[in-house]
């Protein structure tokens, strides 16, 4: 084969990997054909020549193909290398000396959302949302943002019942359908904002950052200091601000929107 003939292949053969990583289990020939538009010798080829160079796994009495073990050390070796930090940290750094507010890299971690990395400004202030914190992902703008473009189901999957809403200030979603309420206005607005509901007298907005398949992977988030009723008792639960901070927003969806390009993502629905 020549260079023009072999990049049709490898693309399909990328093409069949990227399915069969989206599955929740193995998939007939078959089937990977019909999603794919491809002729059926040629699937078989591609599965072949996957097969035997270890990225995928055929399982014959089910006829059916999975992703090889190949293919896991691979994604093994991206996380080995950090890439999405990497490519996250110099943006985050930029955001920060424009906005001047500390800047986090969230991921979600089930139903937390995990911090990954924190960028400060000259002058830092003690947050919470340190590098390796995890929080409930109901709370932070960041863990939101993201929730915000999961499948309902999966949603309802993380936070099943009443002891899934944890409070912490008297604010924030107590339940599933407040949950979703939120979040359904969040995707509208395009970012999530946090006001007091990790820390009194902290703020933070939010915004996704998606992979190829338009999936949330991470989100990036500012935080600050702000407080609406500054001289409400300790124990009092805090009333709602209805801040947007549209033009900080502007900002953060910017870094997110340079961090979904750089790693391959396109933006979700």
């Amino acid at each position: 084969m020549g260079v023009s003939s072999d990049v049709p292949a490898l693309r399909r053969g990328l093409a069949v990997l990227r399915l069969l990583a989206s599955k929740a289990g193995p998939v007939s020939a078959g089937a990977i054909a019909r999603e794919l538009e491809l002729p059926r010798s040629t699937t078989y080829h591609l599965l072949s020549e996957l097969a035997s160079a270890g990225f995928v796994t055929h399982l014959p009495e089910e006829r059916r193909y999975g992703l090889g073990v190949a293919a896991f050390e691979l994604g093994s070796a991206y996380l080995r290398h950090d890439p999405l930090e990497r490519l996250a940290r110099p943006l985050l750094r930029r955001l920060v000396d424009r906005v001047e507010r500390t800047a986090h890299l969230g991921v979600l971690h089930g139903p937390e959302a995990l911090y990954l990395v924190r960028e400060q400004p000259r002058q830092p202030q003690t947050l919470v949302t340190d590098v390796g914190v995890r929080l409930p992902a109901h709370l932070p703008a960041s863990g939101r943002a993201m929730l915000a473009h999961l499948p309902a189901a999966q949603v309802r999957a993380l936070f099943p019942g009443a002891a899934s809403f944890v409070d912490r200030t008297g604010r924030g979603p107590r339940d599933l359908p407040a949950l979703r309420r939120l979040l359904a206005a969040e995707r509208r607005r395009g970012w999530a904002v946090e006001d007091g509901y990790v820390t009194r007298g902290f703020a933070s907005v939010a915004a996704p950052v998606f992979d190829h398949g338009g999936r949330p992977v991470a989100a990036i988030s500012v935080t600050f200091r702000h407080d609406c009723d500054p001289a409400a008792p300790p124990t009092a639960p805090l009333p709602e601000c209805g801040e947007e901070w549209a033009e900080l927003a502007s900002e953060v969806r910017a870094a997110a929107t340079e961090l979904t390009t750089r790693i391959g993502g396109h933006p979700g629905g």
